[in-house]
Order: structure tokens, then C-alpha cells, then sequence
């Protein structure tokens, strides 16, 4: 019997969506149903003072080592839409989470200013408020993946870039308070102090502290929480997370960057040239498809949706492209809103696979024109040994038994 063909046209229309949706295949039919006993049969939970997730959803982060200095990293292939729940919100700390009772906490801002002063969270509080929904991420996202004579297979979403959350924050425009001290003429550069035990401190160009910086002191409808930085965080939409500092503690505002031990033995990269790259504040487009990704197996060729995330801390995302041919054709993958500046974008685009071995691919481009690069071209600009702001696109190898890998596997 012949497989079934359908069109792209015929399945987006809603006349057909009925009819279409049939034979298109996603995530969902690569995991078991679970049974269960009858609800309409029994009474169910009574209200409770804090919610929970169902018994069978139970995402969790990915803990890389149990030590102070480590990480854990976002599910980004079980969530839905583009906020990250508080609670799975990705980790990068130096020196563990502090414990900080919000009522004595305290944030002195000087250096050139004209009046230096001491900021307690009530005062911040007492200030108009903005919300952000922008997303972090980790400037050393994507390192382990940059040798392509060691390329890993074996890696889900969450093990290449479980380093990126989206929240919704809300605080105190920096701009504010910088106006309530009175900054200097000469004033160019501030130092972002924070109060852990590795006293985490990276120099901040003033221009982006008046433009959309924010003292956070919530997430998501809540107070930030503890490993985000508790009570008040540094908020850089679109930069690398490493300068947005947690657990703020004081703001010195000065004419040169302070070049502190967190912007020098770290976060800066020789080039090939003889010189070093820093001070790469701005994360560049990237994109990511989630589904199919490792460790799925497509049962059975036809249809198949292909899903993931792109987003730029250049503004907003214009376009995802995908390939389902190693690259040699690509075609706009269909974007889902919201599209907002500096927050990430879902995307989708169906596929017709025939059950052959081939790679699949998706490339960002971003409202300023960027486009999200290649392995090889990011080699070619910036030499070997690299591992900060590694936005190359990542590759998918789907086998002929269905089985995928990350890399080009045969192909490569």
C-alpha cells in the first residue's frame, strides 16, 4: 500500500487541520501512555497551600557535579512556551548559594557619584517597578561541543544548552537609582559586586546600566529566588549570565573597567592573532531543535514535526531556518509567538522523512541581520582552543533505523 502524501499548504490549512493532524507525529508519540484509575469515579484532592505537579511530570535540572562551584542545567525539551519555572531555572554559581535575609540586606552604590548611598530592600521596593521577560545564559554554554575531531553523541537539549532560562523579572530600572545618586560626567564603567563567598564582580559599560539593566528582586510573580540571586540580582537582558550578578551587594561607579579576577582569568579568550577577546558582553543568535534530538528514536518514517527554540541578545528573532539535508537546502520554519526582543522563540516546521539517514539543521537570524554561524566558521574567526559564546548550529543525525545523535555522525 502507498504511504499517504500530504502537502505543508494542506496542513496548515484549518479546513485540513482535522484530517492532517492525524498523520502528523511528534514528541508525544515517542513516549508510552500511562494508564490510570477512573477520576470520574472518586473525589479528588482537596485545595492545599502549595501547588505540585502531577505525579507523572517530574522534570528535574541536570546537576553537573555536587560541589559549590558547578552548575545545574534546564530541561529545555519537556518545557512548553518560553518561561522557565522558577524552580528549574538553570544554575551557575562560584561559590554555593549564600543564605541572605532580605531585611538586612543592604546595596551601597558610589565611586563618581554625588551622593553615595546605601540602598535597603524596602527602598527598593518603594520605587517604580518594570517587568522584563528576557532570558540568561551561561557564557560558557556550548564549549564541550567545539572540537570537531571529539564531537560527543550522546547529548540531549539539556546537556548542550541546558544553560539558557527565560523569566518574567521585575525591579527597579538601574537608570533610577543611578539618577537618585547623581553620576558623573566622566562617570563610563560601574563595578556589579555581589555578596557570595567568591564576591562575584565583573565590570558593566555605563551605557548599558541607563539603558535596560534592572535591579531584580522578582521572578515570575515571585521574589527571585535563592539561586537567582535572593533579594535583589543584576539584570542584563541579552548579555551573558556571568555579568549579571547575584546577590548584589555594591555598585561602584568609575571611569575604566576595574579588570577584576572574574573578567580576566575567566571570560576572555586569545585569538589567533596574538590578541584576546573581551568584554564579549552581547550572547549572539542561536537556535536549537529539540525535537528530534537524543535520545528519541523516530518509530516509523512520514511526517514528522520538528520543534525547537531560537533566541539573540541582539533583540528580537527574525527567522529560523531548518534543513533536513546536511545543509544543502533550507527552508523558513514557521515561528510561534510572542516574538519579543531578547526572549526566546519557539518554532516548528513539518517534515516528510523517508526513512533515510540524514542530518538535520536550524539557523537563527536575528532583527539586526545576524546569522548564526557555523563550527567552521566560528574556528575560522576566532582560532581553536575557543569556549565562550559558542552559538555555532548544532546538528542532529537521524540514522535509517531511526535513532538520533548529535553531530553529523556518518556524514560528517
Amino acid at each position: 500500500m502507498k504511504r499517504p502524501t500530504i502537502s505543508r499548504r494542506l496542513l496548515l490549512s484549518s479546513a485540513a487541520g482535522g484530517v492532517a493532524a492525524s498523520l502528523v507525529k511528534s514528541q508525544t508519540d515517542a513516549v508510552l501512555g500511562a494508564t490510570q484509575l477512573d477520576p470520574t469515579k472518586m473525589l479528588g484532592r482537596v485545595p492545599s497551600a502549595l501547588g505540585s505537579r502531577a505525579p507523572e511530570v517530574a522534570p528535574r535540572r541536570l546537576v553537573s557535579r555536587p560541589v559549590a562551584a558547578s552548575v545545574s542545567r534546564t530541561p529545555i525539551q519537556d518545557l512548553f512556551g518560553i518561561i522557565t519555572p522558577s524552580d528549574l531555572h538553570f544554575e551557575r554559581h562560584h561559590a554555593g548559594v549564600p543564605t541572605i535575609a532580605a531585611d538586612e540586606h543592604e546595596l551601597l552604590i558610589h565611586g563618581m557619584v554625588d551622593r553615595p548611598k546605601v540602598f535597603r530592600m524596602a527602598d527598593l521596593h518603594r520605587l517604580p517597578s518594570v517587568t522584563r521577560t528576557c532570558f540568561i545564559e551561561c557564557g560558557g554554554q556550548g564549549a564541550g561541543i567545539s572540537d570537531p575531531t571529539n564531537m560527543p553523541t550522546e547529548r540531549t537539549p539539556q546537556q548542550l544548552d541546558g544553560l539558557l532560562s527565560t523569566s518574567e523579572w521585575t525591579g527597579v530600572p538601574l537608570s533610577t537609582v543611578l539618577r537618585e545618586v547623581g553620576i558623573r560626567d566622566a562617570a563610563s564603567w560601574l563595578l556589579a559586586e555581589g555578596r557570595d563567598a567568591a564576591v562575584m564582580s565583573r565590570s558593566i559599560p555605563i551605557g548599558k546600566a541607563l539603558d535596560d539593566a534592572l535591579l531584580a528582586y522578582g521572578q515570575n510573580g515571585e521574589p527571585v529566588r535563592p539561586e537567582q540571586g535572593y533579594p535583589v540580582r543584576l539584570l542584563l537582558p541579552g548579555w551573558e549570565g556571568n555579568t549579571q550578578v547575584k546577590w548584589l551587594r555594591r555598585i561602584e561607579v568609575t571611569d575604566r573597567p576595574t579588570m577584576t579576577r572574574d573578567e580576566t582569568s575567566r571570560y576572555t579568550e586569545p585569538l589567533g592573532d596574538g590578541t584576546a577577546r573581551q568584554f564579549s558582553f552581547v550572547m549572539e543568535a542561536k537556535s536549537l531543535i529539540t525535537f528530534p534530538s537524543y535520545p528519541f528514536v523516530l518509530p516509523e518514517r512520514g511526517w514528522w514535526e520538528i520543534r525547537g527554540l531560537a533566541w539573540s541578545g541582539r533583540g528580537r528573532i527574525q527567522r529560523v531556518d531548518v534543513s533536513t539535508d546536511l545543509g544543502r537546502t533550507w527552508t523558513p520554519a514557521e515561528i510561534q509567538a510572542p516574538v519579543l526582543s531578547k526572549a526566546p522563540v519557539r518554532f516548528r516546521h513539518l517534515w516528510d522523512w523517508d526513512g533515510s539517514e540524514t542530518v538535520i539543521l536550524s539557523r537563527a537570524v536575528d532583527e539586526t541581520g545576524y546569522v548564526q554561524p557555523t563550527l567552521q566558521q566560528l574556528l575560522d574567526a576566532r582560532g581553536v582552543g575557543t569556549g565562550y559564546h559558542m552559538n555555532h548550529i548544532r546538528a542532529w543525525h537521524i540514522a535509517n533505523d531511526g535513532s538520533v545523535t548529535f553531530g553529523l555522525g556518518a556524514l560528517q
